[in-house]
This record gives C-alpha cells, sequence and structure tokens, in this order.
C-alpha cells in the first residue's frame, strides 16, 4: 500500500488481469445545467507569451534564460518505454531541457521527455493538451498512447501531449533497489503485530529509502510537484502555447492544482478528474483513503448480496487467517497477508473489475491464493518474468519530498483503533503506511499540504466520483474552495471506479468535452447521475 495509491497506471494493470474494460455508470445529469447552458471561457489561443513568475518566492520560470524558454523540441519517432513496444508512427517524442535546480536557473540541466499526437483538424487545431495520469510516478509516455482512444474526440481540437515528470521513467527516472529486493521486500509485514515484525518493517522503509539517495543522488531534492509544475509551464513554451490546457488525474489533480497555484495568469482549460484533497494533511490523507475503500468495498458487497458490515470481517478475517498462514499458490511464491490485501485493492479501481475480486477471494478461502496473487502483481507492475517497474519508486521519492509531515512509529499506533473503525479491511495498512511511508527519508519534506489557491486564474473544472476508491469524491469540493472563487468549479458523478471522464458517462464526458472544446463552463455543483 502507499500513501499515494496509483492511478491510471495501476488501474490498466488491474483491469488487463480482470479481463474487463475500464468504466461504468450511465448518462444521465440530475440537477445539471443542459449542455449547452452556462458561461463560455475564451477560446484557447496559440500564441507565445512571457511566462508568469511564481508568487511563492522561489525563482521560477519568468528568471529562466533565454536558452530554455525559447528552446526548439526536436520531435521524432518513439522509441520503445519499458517493456511495451514503440508507439505507432501517430506519436512523435522530444526532450525538454529543464533546470535541475529552479534556484539557480543557469545551472545544470536534466532531460524531461514528451509525447505527442497532433490534432487531426489541420487548421482547426486550437493548441496542445497536456495530460498527467497520476501516481505520482506514472509515465505518460508511456499512458498517453494505451489511453489515446478515450480522448479521440479532444484530438480534434488540440495536439495530445503527456510527458515523463522528472525522477519517472525516461526523465531521469528513479530506481531504489533491484528485482531481486523488491521480491524479497513483499516479504516484510505491512501491518506488523509483533516487535520484530515492527523492526524490519521500518528498517526496509529506511533501506528503500538509502536506495533511492545512492541511486538519484542530488535529483532526489528537486522531484517536487513544485518542480514539476514549473517543467509543466515550460514545457508551455516550448510548445508556443500562450495557456496551459491541461487534464491531471488523481496526483495530476494536484500538479494542476499547484500549477494553477504557481502560473493563475497561464491557465487555459485545466480539468482536475479524480481530485486528491487538497487540504489533508498525512493522516488526514490515509483516513481519506481508507474511507474511500472501504465504501468501494462495501458496494461490491451489497452488489453481490452481502451485508457490508458482515462481509468486511469475513474479509477481514480472512486475512488474518493469511496473516497466520500464508496460502499456497500454483507457482514457487505465497500469497502473505499483505499481497492479498494488496490483491483487493486493485480490483476496486473498477467496478468492471469486481468480478475478479469474487474469484480472489472464492479461491482464497478454499486455500489458493494464486489469484489474488496475480492481482497483487498486477498492482505492483511484475511481469510473468519477475521484473518489477519502478513506478513505486518515482512515486514514493516524489510524495516524500513534497511531504514534510512525519509520524512516528508511536504516532501511528495510537491512531491504529481509530483507522480500523473507518476500515476493518484496510484501516490498519492506511495507519502504519503514514510512519512507514518516509520513515528515515534522506531528504526533508517541503509543505504540510500543497497551495492551491489560484485568485485570479480561469475558471478550472473539478471532477468527482461518488464511488471513488483512491481519491474520495469529499476532495473535489475542498479542491474546487481553495482554488477560490469564481476559479474552481465542480462537476460530481454518482459512479463507480477511480475517475469519471471516460468511464462510462455521456453527461461527464459531454460537459468535459463542452469545456475543453467549447470553453463551455457548467455550473457550479451539476450532478452526472
Amino acid at each position: 500500500m502507499s500513501r499515494h495509491v496509483r492511478s491510471l497506471a495501476l488501474l490498466a494493470a488491474g483491469l488487463l488481469v480482470a479481463g474487463a474494460a475500464a468504466g461504468c455508470g450511465g448518462p444521465g445529469d440530475n440537477g445539471g445545467d443542459g449542455e449547452g447552458k452556462g458561461r463560455t471561457q475564451p477560446a484557447p489561443s496559440t500564441s507565445p507569451s512571457p511566462s508568469s513568475p511564481s508568487r511563492s518566492g522561489k525563482a521560477g520560470p519568468g528568471s529562466l534564460p533565454a536558452t530554455l524558454t525559447s528552446q526548439e523540441l526536436d520531435w521524432g519517432r518513439c522509441k520503445a518505454t519499458g517493456d511495451g513496444p514503440a508507439p505507432g508512427s501517430d506519436w512523435q517524442c522530444a526532450t525538454l531541457k529543464a533546470p535541475l535546480d529552479y534556484g539557480k536557473p543557469d545551472g545544470e540541466t536534466i532531460g524531461i521527455a514528451l509525447i505527442r499526437a497532433k490534432s487531426t483538424s489541420g487548421s482547426g487545431r486550437s493548441g496542445s493538451l497536456l495530460f498527467n495520469f497520476g501516481g505520482p510516478g506514472g509515465s505518460g509516455v508511456s499512458m498517453l498512447p494505451a489511453f489515446a482512444p478515450d480522448y479521440a474526440k479532444l484530438r480534434e481540437r488540440y495536439d495530445l501531449v503527456s510527458f515523463d515528470p522528472r525522477g519517472v521513467g525516461a526523465s531521469e527516472g528513479v530506481r531504489c533497489r533491484d528485482d531481486k529486493k523488491i521480491q524479497a521486500a513483499e516479504s516484510v509485514d505491512l501491518t506488523p503485530d509483533t516487535p520484530a515484525e515492527e523492526r524490519a518493517y521500518f528498517k526496509d522503509a529506511a533501506d528503500f529509502g538509502a536506495g533511492c539517495a545512492q541511486s538519484a543522488g542530488k535529483l532526489l531534492g528537486h522531484l517536487s510537484t513544485d518542480d514539476t509544475a514549473r517543467d509543466m509551464d515550460l514545457a508551455r513554451q516550448a510548445l508556443g502555447d500562450d495557456k496551459l490546457h491541461y487534464m491531471g488525474v488523481s496526483y495530476g489533480t494536484q500538479l494542476g492544482g499547484v500549477y494553477a497555484h504557481l502560473f493563475p495568469k497561464n491557465v487555459g482549460r485545466l480539468v482536475l478528474d479524480a481530485v486528491v484533497d487538497p487540504a489533508a494533511d498525512t493522516m488526514g490523507h490515509a483516513e481519506n483513503q481508507a474511507r474511500g475503500f472501504q465504501r468501494a468495498l462495501d458496494d461490491y458487497l451489497k452488489s453481490t448480496g452481502q451485508d457490508p458490515d458482515q462481509g468486511a470481517r469475513k474479509i477481514a478475517a480472512l486475512l488474518k487467517r493469511i496473516d497466520a498462514k500464508p496460502l499456497p499458490t500454483s507457482g514457487s511464491r505465497v500469497l502473505n497477508q499483505s499481497l492479498a490485501t494488496i490483491g483487493i485493492t486493485v480490483t476496486l479501481y473498477s467496478k468492471s473489475s469486481w468480478p475478479a475480486l469474487t474469484r480472489g477471494l472464492e479461491a482464497a478461502e478454499k486455500g489458493d491464493g494464486t489469484a489474488l496473487l496475480a492481482l497483487a502483481d498486477a498492482y505492483n507492475e511484475r511481469s510473468p518474468a519477475g521484473h518489477y517497474s519502478s513506478q513505486s519508486h518515482a512515486q514514493r521519492a516524489i510524495s516524500c519530498l513534497d511531504d514534510k509531515e512525519r509520524p512516528t512509529p508511536a504516532e501511528a499506533k495510537k491512531r491504529l483503533a481509530s483507522f480500523r473503525e473507518i476500515s476493518p479491511v484496510f484501516g490498519e495498512f492506511m495507519a502504519w503506511d503514514t510512519a512507514g511511508w518516509c520513515h528515515d527519508w534522506p531528504v526533508p519534506g517541503q509543505y504540510a499540504t500543497p497551495e492551491v489557491s489560484a485568485p485570479g486564474a480561469a475558471p478550472i473544472l473539478v471532477v468527482g466520483n461518488t464511488g471513488d476508491p483512491a481519491t474520495p469524491y469529499e476532495g473535489a469540493r475542498r479542491m474546487a474552495d481553495e482554488l477560490g472563487k469564481g476559479v474552481g468549479v465542480e462537476l460530481t458523478w454518482k459512479g463507480e471506479g477511480h475517475g469519471a471522464y471516460a468511464s462510462g458517462s455521456s453527461c461527464v464526458d459531454s460537459t468535459v468535452s463542452g469545456y475543453l472544446m467549447e470553453g463551455r463552463i457548467p455550473r457550479d455543483g451539476k450532478v452526472c447521475s
């Protein structure tokens, strides 16, 4: 488990295992204004303009040398990334030069990998639409081609563009331990019950941080969300756009909110979908996720005709039995409690994965851990050959640099009972994670909660899903409020799964598309059922 539960990359992996397509729900608009009503935002412009300076007091892109702000991107054919093949001829890749340290804009630079598919409309192009799919740690270079069919309509007006944030994939990717050590660490109990298990848990956390420091070196102190937001504004300039048009999902909503705070005058049309609560601190974020995953599990249990309370207690009892005696699988590995809980978690990202959860739980009750282990491997991005992706490494490095709050083991233990009350299945994992995730981290964190206020910015569409497990929908209202009056515009979908756009609601899709393509701003508080 992790403080920032992964979004679309994880969702895609889980759905491949479940053998189903993403999305659920249906069309409808409960109390919202009709399509074509509401305010209209000015059309995007493609003429470049000077960047806005940061309001945080730190040196920002406004002070960057012209060699960076006026750089021309050398677009060419994309290479294969990770374990997947190179994308097709529709896709072009380039590398953006950005400062390692924005406090030293004339100093050392790093490369930020970009990918794009040019607009299909030719002369009707409105600019670039930048995507971040969450994590943190998700590779946009890998994911945008995979998800591009969902954005085909948007490509009629925009070049579709994404990137590997600094520390991710082709952008100086951080890898903190090798495959052998990752697999060995899966035996560590993430909900320690004894002093020996507790020592092993925190030793593993410290060892992970030390591995990141050795791998990343001085880069480890320059992987923050603020740094990436500045990279986005530099990319905006290199792409030739005077405003940033953006779709951020999950952690990408935090990134988008931070960008709006740093560069309010450069905000074009921004969509924030599956919103991370910007007002939640470390403990609050963990409580939100425990509540969100338990809520999704309750919905799953109801769908199978079970009483949620009784069903949750049954699953919690199964996990306790697995903790005492791990289950055999069809291979040489076993299913322990930690992996079983992760296997359950991945199926809650989409309603279409619920049948896989049923099969996994039924098999586990009969003493076979194979199905839940396969689901856990999907979450952990483990290939059949035993190779693990480095997404979780970048995820931890970025979030621990952002977060200065480091609860102690004693503080986590004091909260165990309250977390169990929130979720008998996920509560203990989330509570221990507050202390373990950034334990003994090599660099200090930057803030307790991100600053996302954006006075003067254009209206930003904030989309929440009432059945979202990883980013509970309450965060969308808080994001809209913190962006500021007249800036945050909330859209709610009464659905299931992580994220709302391209998840089965024609109401959501038409509202988001109308905003991005025509500048139609819905009424704040519109609901799609």
